[in-house]
Formats: structure tokens, C-alpha cells, sequence
């Protein structure tokens, strides 16, 4: 499976530093090798949605007609909010 960023996840990926930049990008790679590789877990009430863990971030996509959907990559403490799960 390919994965692609949303606009608004691809601005979230460029404002990372340099070391979380790289560990993002390995761990996205991670998402598209079969079976998928990294600490994923399914999002409750929300059917096809997940969460990848990589440090204090949260990367939360969405698979959609056999494509992972990057919807938002944020800190910890910001990745549950009624804004950031509206993606």
C-alpha cells in the first residue's frame, strides 16, 4: 500500500525538527510494508481509522480503496481533540 499526507498533515510533517522529521518519515515507510510495522493501534467509535505511536507523536490515518491516508501527525496531548479527529 502507498501512504500520502493531507494538506494539513503535510504541513504538520514540515514543522517537525530534524531527528522527529526523520523517525516520522521511517515510520510512515513502516505503514506501507505488508504486514504493517510500528506501534499501530485501531481508534475507538471511529471504523478505519488508526493511530501510529513514534515517541510523544501521533500519527493518525485512515486506510481508504487500499491507500493510507495520512489525516494528522501531532503531539500526544493534542491528537484526541474534537478538531484533530474531525479529519
Amino acid at each position: 500500500m502507498d501512504a500520502y499526507l493531507t494538506n494539513t498533515a503535510l504541513k504538520q510533517y514540515e514543522r517537525l525538527n530534524e531527528p522527529m522529521l526523520s523517525r516520522i518519515s521511517d515510520a510512515i515507510d513502516g505503514l506501507e510494508k505488508e504486514p504493517p510495522e510500528g506501534n499501530i493501534k485501531p481508534l475507538t467509535g471511529k471504523p478505519g481509522n488508526y493511530r501510529l505511536t513514534v515517541g510523544g507523536i501521533r500519527v493518525l490515518y485512515r486506510i481508504e480503496n487500499n491507500t493510507i491516508l495520512v489525516t494528522n501527525i501531532v503531539p500526544r496531548g493534542q491528537a484526541y481533540t474534537k478538531k484533530t479527529m474531525r479529519g
